[in-house]
C-alpha cells in the first residue's frame, strides 16, 4: 500500500510559480504512473497531467501545457509539479494519485493524496 502526501501549496500572485511535491510512504512508487489532478470549488476533479513509471513520458491537459511540468525522483519516492505563469483560474486543490498505467481519468487511479490548496490572486 502507498500513502501520498502533497505539499507546497499556498497563495501566489498571478504570473508567479509554485512547486508542489507528492511524497510517498510505504511501497515504492517506481511501479506506478503518477498523475496530478485539481478540483476547484463547485467543479469536478480535473486532470492536470501524468508521468509514466520511468519518467520518460509526460502528458498534460491543454490548460496547463507549456506552463506546468511534472517530474519524479523514484529514489526519493517523490513526484513534483512545477507550476509557472500561474493564473487565477489555476486556483484549486491539487491532488496527486498513482496507478499502474497512466490515465487522464481520475477514477482509474488506485491511491490518492489528501490534496494541497493553491490560490492564485489577480
Amino acid at each position: 500500500q502507498v500513502q501520498l502526501v502533497e505539499s507546497g501549496g499556498g497563495l501566489v500572485q498571478a504570473g508567479g510559480s509554485l512547486r508542489l511535491s507528492c511524497a510517498a510512504s510505504g511501497r515504492t512508487i517506481s511501479n506506478y504512473a503518477m498523475g496530478w489532478f485539481r478540483q476547484a470549488p463547485g467543479k469536478e476533479r480535473e486532470f492536470v497531467g501524468y508521468i509514466n513509471r520511468s519518467a520518460g513520458d509526460t502528458y498534460y491537459a491543454d490548460s496547463v501545457k507549456g506552463r506546468f511540468t511534472i517530474s519524479r525522483d523514484n529514489a526519493k519516492k517523490t513526484v513534483y509539479l512545477q507550476m509557472n505563469s500561474l493564473k487565477p483560474e489555476d486556483t484549486a486543490v491539487y491532488y496527486c494519485a498513482g496507478n499502474y498505467a497512466p490515465s487522464v481519468v481520475a477514477g482509474e487511479y488506485n491511491f490518492w493524496g489528501q490534496g494541497t490548496q493553491v490560490t492564485v490572486s489577480s
